[in-house]
Order: C-alpha cells, then structure tokens, then sequence
C-alpha cells in the first residue's frame, strides 16, 4: 500500500494532550508502515483563530516535532515536514482561489460553526473564510489520496475533491489530448495496451467498477509511461480531461473517547486536558478534581458510574477486572471518588513515561530536530515543486 500517499497535519497553537495521542498521534504511527505517509506541522494555519495573538510559534513547531517522535513517528518512514518551509502552498492556494466559487467557503460544515464556538475571537477576515481552500491546497500539492479525518472532517474531503474536479475541468482539456492520450498508450507495450484499451471499452460502454479499479491498477504499474501520462491516462479512461490535480479519499478514522476533565472532548480552548509533558503529580491533581456523579454527596451515597466523567477515563485506561470492582465499588457506595479515579492516575503515569522519556532524549539535541525538520521540509518540497510545474503549464503560466 506504499504506492497510496496519506496527508495529515495539525496546528501549532499549544501543547499536544492525550486527545491528541489517542485520536491522531497513535493513528498516524499505525498509518506510517502502511502508506506513503505525509504529516506536516500547519504553523501558517495558525494564524487563521490566532492572527492577534503573540505565539511563539519556532518553540510550538520545534515541540511539536518532538512529541511526534517521542509518540512513535518515524522521518524514515513518514515525511515529517513544516508548512511555511514549501512555500509553493501559498502558491497552489492563490491560484485555486481564482477558479473557487465564495459560496463554496461559505457553505463549508466548520466555518458557521467555529463562529459560533470563538465568538470571542474576530473572524471576519479572507483568511478564516478561506482557510478550507488553504487545506485543499495543504491536500493536493500532494497528490494525497488518502486524508485521515474523522466523521466530523469529511466535509472538508468532500469540498477538496469539489476543488480538484473544478480545476481539472477547467485546466485539463488539452487540444491534443486523445492524441497524446493514445501515445502514451502505446509506450505501456502490446500486452499491457490492449488490456488498457480493453478496461477502458468496458467502463466506458458499461460502467463497469472493477474495470476501473483494475485499469488504475495498471496504470500504476507501468515504468515506461511519465507520471502525466498517468494522469493523462487516468482522464482517458473515464472520458475526462488530463487529471492535474488528484481527488484524494477520506480515511475514516475512529474518534477519540480520550474525554477532557470535565466530560467534554478534550481540547485547550475548553481548558480541560492533560498534556502529553504532564508533570505525574499534576495529573494526579488535575483527575482527583475531575467532577463526578452529582448523586454522590457522601461516601455513603451510591453512584452511577455512567452518570461520571471518570467512568470515560477508566474505559480506557482500567483492566475488565477494575472495571468491575469500579462498578461495584460505586453503585453499592463501597470506595470513595478518591480512590476510584486512583487506577486512572496511574494509567495516564503509565503511558506519559516512556513518552515524556523520550521527549527529553530529544529535547537534548536540538541540532537533530532542525535536521528531521530541514530533510522533511525539503523532501516535501520536492513534490510541491512536481505539482506546481504541472499546474502551473496546464494555467499556461510556464513563461
């Protein structure tokens, strides 16, 4: 699966917390053996809710690399890399924003609706209304096939795809298409051309899925052919125009049940997390503050553990067996809040350790993280710059 490239990034405004290792992080290592993987550290995505505010973003972007590491990213396996540092997504953004409609920003799911949750926050500005076409961008300088996202980020898959389809059709009809179509054809060899000329009948005149899927499996196959006359190809099949831009899929990731402290997602705006460098004694402090069930005044008085935050927490962290000692400990007023929320304490110990380990191994050589960043950020570009040659001969912008 090598073959299919994964895009992911986040933001560098704050510490990374366990919401983030349990519903990202872990992900994203699982994803780096299996894909052709891409996470990039979006600093200039930032600037979109922050624009005002003073962040250090070289420390933001210098930890967050870090925490990635120490939570199990590889830069031999994945491509670890910095927005700002390929500056051709600036470049891919602004010429997309000549072709995309305003209605389709403003239609976007998250725009209303982080409006709403930032009320205090002025968002009147191009950058906020136009941060989802800057993802698109972040998406298909790329070629990213793949983008995890959970079910509440499809949206922004779907409008990306618009975007893509938009372009290609505007962008993607060449005068001579068929016929450099056909020369690419026959560059595949006899065998290998007449299986594609036949794949290509079958999907067209029928409709055929499988055809399709397998065609596009061909394609991927083939050392004699350059890569636009794959996405030549790939047009060619389904009746369109050369394909310029790749309409990526979303990876349906399973959402966190990482809950924040008082029972809601966790996340910084709502000041309820523990953060990936968590000193032991502050969680300890942070989850015996955690509120519980509302039914349990005094010791005597028994609970509901589905009624209480912690019973989230202790899904996660706790064996079947404290699960069950929790359960009857509550409902028959058998232990304290105290003592129930213990097991959780040391779970989250636990797991923060050898993570915390490592952060300070790497903390310690400073010039290795530039490094990551430097190799990454030029390995990235080195795509974005193969894309923008692409877009940019299709806007006939090569002069």
């Amino acid at each position: 699966m090598k073959d299919h490239r994964v895009l992911s990034g986040m933001r560098p405004t704050g510490q990374l917390h366990l919401g983030h290792y349990h519903g990202v992080l872990k992900n994203w290592a699982r994803l780096q053996n299996e894909y052709d993987s891409y996470y990039f550290v979006a600093d200039w995505h930032a600037f979109t809710t922050h624009y005002s505010e003073k962040i250090d973003l070289e420390t933001n972007v210098s930890d967050m690399i870090v925490d990635w590491l120490a939570t199990g990213l590889n830069p031999n396996t994945s491509t670890l890399f910095v927005q700002s540092k390929v500056p051709e997504h600036a470049e891919l953004h602004l010429l997309l924003s000549m072709s995309t409609p305003l209605s389709w920003l403003e239609r976007v799911p998250s725009f209303k609706d982080q409006q709403e949750k930032l009320k205090t926050k002025d968002l009147s500005t191009y950058g906020f209304l136009g941060y989802p076409l800057l993802q698109s961008a972040d998406i298909l300088i790329y070629k990213a096939g793949l983008v995890p996202v959970g079910e509440d980020q499809v949206a922004h898959v779907e409008f990306t795809r618009e975007v893509a389809r938009r372009f290609n059709y505007v962008y993607g009809r060449e005068s001579d298409f068929e016929e450099k179509a056909e020369a690419a054809v026959n560059k595949m060899g006899k065998k290998q051309s007449k299986l594609y000329r036949e794949l290509r009948k079958s999907y067209q005149e029928t409709g055929d899925e499988e055809s399709l899927v397998k065609a596009k499996a061909l394609l991927g196959e083939q050392q004699n052919i350059t890569l636009g006359d794959r996405e030549r190809l790939l047009g060619y099949i389904e009746g369109l125009g050369k394909i310029i831009l790749t309409e990526p899929e979303a990876l349906l990731t399973e959402a966190s049940k990482m809950p924040g402290l008082d029972g809601q997602k966790m996340s910084k705006s709502y000041n309820n997390m523990i953060s990936l460098r968590e000193k032991p004694e502050l969680v300890k402090q942070k989850i015996n503050k955690m509120p519980t069930d509302p039914a349990r005044i005094k010791l005597t008085d028994p609970g509901n553990p589905n009624k209480c935050p912690v019973w989230q927490m202790h899904k996660i962290y706790s064996s079947e067996d404290t699960l069950n000692w929790v359960t009857e400990g509550c409902t028959n007023a058998k232990i304290g809040c105290i003592e129930c929320k213990k097991p959780i304490v040391d779970g989250i110990n636990s797991e923060l350790a050898p993570i915390q380990e490592e952060i300070t191994t790497y903390q310690s050589n400073p010039n290795l993280i530039q490094e990551i960043i430097f190799e990454g950020s030029e390995r990235a570009r080195s795509v974005a710059r193969d894309t923008m040659e692409e877009v940019r001969d299709a806007m006939g912008i090569t002069y």
